[in-house]
């Protein structure tokens, strides 16, 4: 995973983990959703771009083999 990208999905997960904290303890659950909702989208990030590395492993593997 690029660098620039692995950054944006933790920044994600960090966000979210502090908004979702936030909210608990003010008893809002707007915010507390909202946590939990961006702590999603920065792991569901991460998720797509481990299987984007993996794909690409295996195009390299394989491009290796038929030299």
């Amino acid at each position: 995973m690029g660098l620039e990208k692995r950054v944006d999905a933790t920044k994600d997960q960090v966000v979210g983990k502090g908004k979702e904290v936030a909210g608990d303890i003010s008893n809002d659950d707007k915010l507390k959703a909202e946590g939990k909702s961006e702590g999603f989208l920065g792991k569901a990030k991460e998720a797509v771009e481990d299987v984007k590395d993996k794909i690409k492993d295996g195009v390299d593997d394989l491009k290796d083999k038929t030299k």
